[in-house]
Order: structure tokens, then sequence, then C-alpha cells
């Protein structure tokens, strides 16, 4: 039995491959959401495979035997594998939590700095523009939603660009990305393989930002320049 709980941490090894394939075959916006529900679904196997094998190893312990007893599914014939495998499997649980804790720290440090930036200066609307040498914009999400825009990529831009910078990013506040994005980071702090896979979730949710840009401002060949 405990051997089955090794498939679940196999599988996320050929989701990188799947993951292309789907976000190439179907609407970005349609693989967005099969990519993000996929990588949930497999993290949160993982996650409950490595419980089981650390909960196996603790049933083996002399102080829980009794209880270990009472759920014959979780018992092994060795223990030759079972120690090991619950002893790599705590430390694969809390690596991945420590991960989680310091990339979810990081990028909430981010997030508010970025809002009490856009806070700070005036806004037009939901567009906000920040005086800097770097061109560079982004959705900001939050309430309200906000577009900030530095004056380098404004001046990098044309009257037709701006829009489609514009609508692409409001695109992406619209759709919620961020909560796309988040749940595949959360994934790939799950599984190792999980990560290539964020990385297409990212991809898909730019491509979906893309075409609903495209449809606002009416031309495809400018959005893709």
């Amino acid at each position: 039995m405990t051997a089955l709980l090794l498939v679940p941490l196999l599988l996320p090894f050929l989701a990188p491959t799947l993951a292309r394939r789907t976000l190439d075959r179907l609407a970005p916006a349609t693989a967005l959401w099969i990519l993000t529900a996929s990588a949930l679904v497999l993290a949160g196997a993982c996650v409950a495979a490595l419980g089981a094998l650390v909960l196996t190893g603790l049933f083996k312990l002399p102080a829980l035997a009794s209880l270990g007893e009472l759920v014959h599914p979780l018992r092994t014939p060795s223990d030759y594998f079972v120690l090991p495998a619950a002893v790599a499997a705590t430390g694969v649980l809390t690596l991945s939590a420590l991960t989680l804790a310091r990339s979810a720290f990081r990028q909430t440090r981010a997030f508010r700095t970025a809002r009490t930036q856009a806070g700070r200066r005036p806004a037009a609307g939901d567009l906000c523009v920040v005086d800097s040498p770097h061109p560079d914009a982004y959705a900001l999400p939050g309430r309200p939603h906000r577009i900030v825009v530095t004056t380098a990529m404004l001046r990098s831009l044309g009257p037709a660009e701006r829009e489609a910078l514009f609508a692409h990013e409001r695109a992406h506040n619209r759709a919620g990305h961020h909560y796309f994005l988040a749940a595949a980071e959360l994934a790939a702090h799950c599984h190792p393989a999980l990560r290539a896979v964020r990385d297409t979730i990212r991809l898909a949710a730019e491509r979906a930002a893309d075409e609903t840009a495209a449809t606002a401002v009416g031309d495809r060949r400018l959005i893709a320049t």
C-alpha cells in the first residue's frame, strides 16, 4: 500500500509536457483554468501522499504503534522502506512549507510596496504613472484596481501601442489573473516538477490577456507587436 503513495509523487513529472501541449491546443483562457486546476490537484495529491508517508512512519514508533493497529491500510511489512521514506517526507514537507512562507512574505511585501507607491501618485481612472527611467508596466490588483506604468514605458510607445498596453493590463485585473498566479506559485512549492507548470500558467495568463486586448483594440497585429 505504501508503494502506491509514490504514484502521486511521480505523476507531476509528466505535467510540464502536457501543460505546454494543452496551452498550444486550447484557447488561452480555457487552458489557464485547466492548467491551474490540474496543478492544484497534483500539488494536493503530493502533499497528501507525503503526509501519509509521515503518518505511516509515526505509526512505527512504539508510542503510536497501538494507533497504527487501527489503520490497517497503512500497515507495511518492512521498516526498511517505511522509516526512511517517512523521514524524507518530513524533510520535504518542512522545506516546502519554509520556501512557500518565504515566497509569500516576499510577494506580500512587494505588493504592499507597489500599492503604497501607487497610492502616492495621482491617478487618471485606473491608470497610475510612476516616474522611472526603466520601462515597465503591470496590473496591480486590490481595491481599486490599478494599472501602473512608468514614464520610460510611456515614452517608448506610440498612442495606439499605449492603448494596447492598457487593454492588456486591464484584462489581467478584470480576469483576476493574480489568483491563478498565486495558485500556480502554491503548487510549485509542493513539487519541483510543477515549477515548469507554473511558468506555463504564467504564459497562459499573458496570452489570455493578449486575446482580450486584441478584441478590445481590434488589432491583433498591434498586440503582437
